[in-house]
């Protein structure tokens, strides 16, 4: 208990857990306080680990695109530049502090969701009236990409808070553009279903290894952290949309195929 108090979680109980169960002993209450510690301090273990690999993923994040800053704003200075040149450094830079800014933005969001006392506010909405206007506010994206958008949508009207589902479908919506090549489409579709409703979100895109998709709503993660960093991504997006989901109970779902693209389901169910 002192080891674990002073931050060292590192601790090997087994031998003491063994000489109980050689005598068959494992009902006696010291067994029971030595399997109790044991287990204890594998589960702050894991936490700290993870507190450790969330400080290192934050730095990583943020010292990237401060250097990039700090090295544009730096040869900005030069007096031989070109205003072409200088043009050109302060769009990176400028673009560089978008980036900061929406990790901030996500990291704040996150935090927010993983709070316990985080109430929803759920009324009742028309939920094909919502994609068709989150459809519409991002068409300047789709429409540069020159992405069709297949859209078929029922009337449906569903109970949930809006405004965490507008989040859900910006961001997911956000990941098929960024990741369908020029020229490819995007599906979306609701019907009813056993379990209430599905939103259907399938793209002609890149698509997913399947070792990654098990890990795509891990914070920081990145399939391919080299198109990610091209696309402004932080890997927090799909964080907020699994938290999101949870919350409100529901079902997502994700199929992906490299090359062919990927299909993610969201059942919107009507009993909780």
């Amino acid at each position: 208990m002192k080891m674990m108090s002073e931050g060292n979680f590192n601790i090997d109980l087994s031998f003491y857990k063994n000489q109980f169960l050689e005598n068959k002993d494992n009902d006696h209450p010291y067994y029971q306080i030595v399997n109790s510690i044991h287990h204890m301090a594998e589960k702050l273990g894991e936490m700290e680990g993870m507190r450790q690999e969330f400080i290192s993923n934050v730095s990583h994040e943020i010292q990237s695109p401060l250097t990039s800053i700090s090295g544009f704003a730096h040869t900005l200075k030069n007096e031989g530049l070109s205003q072409e040149q200088r043009n050109h450094y302060l769009e990176i830079i400028e673009t560089e502090s978008i980036r900061l800014s929406k990790l901030s933005e996500n990291l704040l969001k996150l935090t927010s969701l993983e709070s316990e006392h985080l109430p929803l506010e759920r009324k009742k909405y028309r939920l094909d009236h919502q994609l068709r206007r989150i459809i519409l506010a991002n068409e300047p994206q789709w429409m540069e990409k020159e992405i069709n958008m297949d859209i078929s949508l029922e009337n449906i009207t569903v109970s949930a808070d809006e405004d965490m589902m507008d989040q859900v479908w910006i961001n997911l919506l956000h990941n098929s553009i960024k990741f369908t090549p020029k020229g490819g489409t995007i599906f979306v579709e609701t019907y009813k279903s056993v379990e209430g409703f599905t939103v259907k979100i399938r793209d002609t895109g890149i698509g997913i290894e399947k070792d990654a998709l098990m890990h795509i709503f891990e914070r920081f993660y990145k399939a391919d952290e080299s198109r990610s960093r091209d696309t402004g991504g932080n890997g927090l997006g799909l964080s907020i949309v699994k938290k999101i989901i949870d919350l409100h109970k529901y079902i997502i779902e994700v199929k992906s195929d490299i090359g062919k693209g990927t299909e993610i389901h969201v059942v919107l169910k009507s009993r909780h």
